[in-house]
């Protein structure tokens, strides 16, 4: 399943993997891609918040942007 966040070009998409949940996001403006494995029982809501704050940690880092708010991502 796939999911766009609205206020921003960042895609998700879920995938499950026997007992979990393979979350992975992309910054569509710089084609960063981060993943995370999770239970699904934690929700996807939070499966979502966990992989957009590891998406704006590796922009900072990568990009070199010092505040991902500012490139529209929602931590």
């Amino acid at each position: 399943m796939s999911w766009r966040d609205p206020d921003s070009d960042v895609l998700i998409e879920f995938h499950r993997v026997g007992s979990f949940m393979k979350v992975s996001a992309v910054d569509t403006a710089t084609r960063v891609e981060v993943s995370i494995v999770g239970p699904p029982e934690a929700g996807e809501e939070a499966l979502k918040r966990i992989v957009m704050r590891k998406l704006a940690y590796v922009l900072s880092k990568k990009v070199g942007a010092a505040d991902p708010k500012k490139r529209g991502i929602r931590v």
